[in-house]
């Protein structure tokens, strides 16, 4: 795809880049001839509008990426589903407002695969979004990212912003959330199958039956597609950002066990849900685009558990 917005000189101001998309996105723009622009939650405070806008009116951000987020698995949404619905909203509209306010003249806007139905389609095409009844372990999340879709296209509609929307699948690597009460799927697969080795045991224990299926990509294969698509794409419709290839969770978790050398030994707890069956996004658009992820799972998965040994403490925190 021809380049349409070239990030040489620019400001780009990366909003949560202390997240593990956030820091991946940072790592992907060194690589670039652009200035990269953060700030801590101590110099400027998301839920704030006029923060946000006074913020950017100093810093004159010339492209935006809005990977700040509240994050969390099936627990996490289910125990704290107005925390999640209200501070996804305000913080996405304070900056998306705040782009448009100041001239913004790019800006990309991440999602989650969440934001579609339970039964969609599969692979999930981009068209199936608002065609069926969300998954309701995280459908608190998922409507406020529906929200910010809705919102950078309105913008895009009403003021001619140059704003788009990427929707990532399942994301891990370096600096995920390792919190048994508020990870996602991986990262806290890993820690199990840890700190189970460390007990010695001969087995992993994983939440419901182990056959839901689910795609992952590496956080910096995301990073690259994000900046791939800072730099070509310009579109009303938002964009699947996946690895097209999905795998059971037992074998995932299989996976896993060899990577931290704990025998692949599975116990399925079917006291607990499984959430959606299966949720593998179509990669088509942006295949075609020209863009393809570059790390295999299981390297992903290993070079994920080498940065969890290496920030042991602070990631058990």
């Amino acid at each position: 795809m021809r380049e349409i917005y070239p990030l040489r000189g620019k400001r780009v101001w990366v909003a949560g880049h202390r997240g593990m998309v956030g820091s991946a996105v940072v790592r992907r723009l060194q690589t670039e001839d652009c200035e990269i622009l953060t700030a801590t939650r101590a110099e400027l405070d998301l839920g704030r509008q006029a923060d946000v806008e006074a913020w950017m009116a100093d810093q004159r951000p010339e492209a935006v990426v809005v990977a700040a987020a509240k994050v969390g698995g099936i627990l996490a949404n289910d125990s704290y589903p107005a925390d999640f619905l209200y501070e996804n909203l305000i913080l996405e509209a304070n900056i998306i407002h705040g782009a448009y306010r100041t001239g913004v003249e790019k800006l990309v806007f991440l999602g989650s695969s969440c934001i579609y139905p339970k039964l969609a389609p599969q692979p999930i095409p981009e068209d199936a979004l608002l065609t069926g009844a969300l998954e309701p372990t995280n459908e608190w999340y998922a409507i406020a990212k529906i929200a910010g879709i809705k919102l950078a296209q309105a913008y895009r509609k009403q003021h001619g912003c140059d704003f788009i929307s990427a929707m990532p699948t399942n994301l891990y690597g370096p600096g995920d959330n390792f919190d048994l009460n508020s990870s996602h799927v991986l990262p806290a697969l890993m820690r199990k199958a840890h700190e189970a080795k460390l007990r010695g045991d001969d087995h992993l224990t994983i939440w419901g039956s182990g056959t839901p299926l689910r795609e992952f990509l590496h956080a910096d294969d995301c990073a690259d597609a994000v900046v791939f698509l800072l730099k070509t794409y310009s579109d009303y419709e938002h964009i699947n950002v996946g690895s097209g290839v999905d795998l059971p969770i037992r074998e995932v978790a299989g996976i896993i066990c060899d990577v931290v050398g704990l025998p692949r030994n599975i116990v399925c707890d079917t006291s607990k849900p499984d959430g959606t069956p299966r949720k593998l996004m179509s990669a088509d658009r942006l295949r075609e685009a020209g863009w393809e992820p570059r790390i295999e799972l299981r390297d992903g998965l290993r070079q994920s558990y080498q940065w969890f040994l290496a920030n042991y403490s602070a990631a058990t925190a």
